[in-house]
């Protein structure tokens, strides 16, 4: 790369996520290209998808999952997130059982045993066979019935084990509520990958779609360990480059642009997106003492955000009306007239998204 390339990290992270640049068509090839998408607001996952797809609706999302190429689980740090349907189960492989390792003392203090969730896998394998979905109250109302309780989150986690163990993914929703199933019904079985070529796919996943990033980046958004993040890595010689910033190495494909133009477009970006959550350090997009902002008393959850040119410049929120949808912008500090007027274009295209008309009020 040339010494004078001129390293803007915010701005490549937008390209690179494909929010200021789109080149794909489909859900799928969306979440596919990003890994996976953080996805506890659903709502505000279907928007992450739409918004890297220049057109798409609500529907168009909801489509592709009941189509099943992509689909709604655990994968990840034991978080929700959509995830291609032919990476699941490849990174289910790779990184299921760290994770449910690092659950074992909770589950202790809930006095959830290996008998508790053998039982609960018989009994939900018998209602969902044949291509069933429950909602979770459902579900924990069967447990209940066979008198296993699922109090003090003890529901939450049997359902959340037995996704990790593969078992269990989301189905569709039924009208606001999500439903499960069971995952080998579902989706087919995937191709099988050694632990070495699975740290590389994930590894050259994050790095391409989420890139310039640093190595601690990538183990917080992947739950790896670092000697692993770093084996991964490795193996990415040829397919990735590094770029040495105030003191951190940043990791990027070898087909980044050299340079990322400055932009006045502006982007309103939901709470959970990956342009926030994918990173440990937010600091080249967020400045720090805006950071509580974003995510008062740092209590997991995010605003929605308004970005211009790469950096967080304030936060937002959507007021239903009969007919339409107003969004309110909060700044940090200010708006000039420029980011007012260009914040008319990403109104109209999360209206259309949704289905509504929308439009930007003081």
């Amino acid at each position: 790369m040339p010494e004078q390339w001129p390293l803007n990290i915010g701005r490549l992270r937008l390209h690179n996520q494909q929010i200021s640049t789109h080149r794909f068509t489909r859900p799928a090839e969306v979440v596919a290209w990003l890994g996976a998408m953080q996805a506890q607001d659903y709502p505000g996952a279907l928007w992450s998808i739409g918004l890297r797809l220049p057109g798409a609706t609500q529907e168009d999302i909801e489509h592709a999952i009941a189509e099943r190429t992509i689909v709604r689980t655990w994968p990840m740090r034991g978080t929700l997130h959509f995830v291609a349907a032919e990476d699941l189960h490849w990174m289910r492989t790779l990184l299921a059982p760290r994770i449910i390792a690092r659950s074992a003392g909770r589950h202790r203090q809930l006095e959830l045993t290996d008998a508790i969730f053998t039982r609960a896998e018989k009994i939900f394998l018998k209602a969902l066979r044949g291509g069933q979905q429950l909602t979770r109250e459902e579900m924990f109302a069967l447990l209940e019935k066979s008198r296993i309780s699922t109090t003090d989150q003890r529901g939450y986690h049997i359902l959340w084990r037995l996704a990790q163990e593969g078992l269990l993914c989301f189905g569709t929703h039924r009208g606001k509520q999500p439903t499960f199933t069971l995952l080998d019904e579902w989706l087919p079985a995937g191709q099988p990958r050694d632990a070495e070529a699975c740290l590389a796919e994930l590894a050259l996943r994050y790095f391409t779609s989420h890139g310039p990033a640093t190595m601690d980046d990538f183990v917080a958004w992947s739950g790896l360990r670092i000697s692993e993040a770093k084996a991964g890595v490795h193996l990415l010689s040829t397919r990735l480059a590094r770029e040495n910033v105030a003191e951190k190495t940043y990791w990027f494909s070898t087909d980044t642009p050299v340079a990322a133009k400055k932009s006045s477009a502006a982007y309103l970006l939901p709470g959970f997106d990956e342009f926030m959550l994918g990173y440990r350090d937010r600091s080249p997009s967020l400045a720090p003492k805006h950071a509580d902002k974003i995510c008062p008393s740092s209590n997991g959850v995010f605003h929605p955000t308004v970005v211009v040119d790469g950096q967080v410049i304030g936060t937002w929120k959507r007021i239903a009306q009969k007919s339409a949808l107003s969004i309110t912008p909060t700044p940090f500090e200010s708006f000039g007239p420029t980011v007012r007027r260009a914040l008319a274009a990403p109104a109209r295209r999360y209206g259309q998204f949704v289905g509504s008309k929308a439009t930007v009020v003081d």
